[in-house]
């Protein structure tokens, strides 16, 4: 019993551009972007404590949790929101951050940032490439 590591909350990154503002775009866009992280991460849905997903102003089509609900997460507290408009931001960006009750490290969490999201965090999407 002793050698049990610890229950924590953890945060996992990720984003992606969306290449319309259409329903179909989002959820296809938060999906992909979903099962990244999962495989990426070994993500048990029962584990995910809750995410958070927001788009820039100009995603507003669907909400990009509907992808969340569509691969299972039935019982994960979920969220959708717009963010800042800030001048010479990214467009047509789609953000999540999933909280995962896990017995590993935060550093062992391995964010994933797609497609042109790929620019917000060029020091973790080197390992991305496969995923255009």
């Amino acid at each position: 019993m002793g050698d049990a590591r610890p229950l924590r909350l953890c945060g996992i990154r990720g984003a992606t551009t969306v290449e319309h503002n259409t329903r179909e775009a989002i959820v296809a866009a938060a999906r992909e972007l979903l099962e990244a992280l999962i495989a990426r991460n070994g993500i048990v849905s029962a584990h995910v404590a809750s995410a958070l997903f927001t788009t820039t102003a100009d995603l507003d089509a669907e909400f990009p949790a509907v992808a969340a609900r569509e691969i299972g997460w039935d019982n994960v507290a979920l969220m959708c929101g717009h963010e800042m408009r800030v001048p010479g931001s990214l467009e047509r960006c789609l953000r999540v951050l999933v909280h995962l009750n896990t017995d590993r490290e935060q550093s062992e969490m391995q964010h994933i940032y797609l497609r042109g999201a790929k620019a917000l965090r060029p020091d973790v999407s080197g390992d991305n490439d496969a995923q255009e």
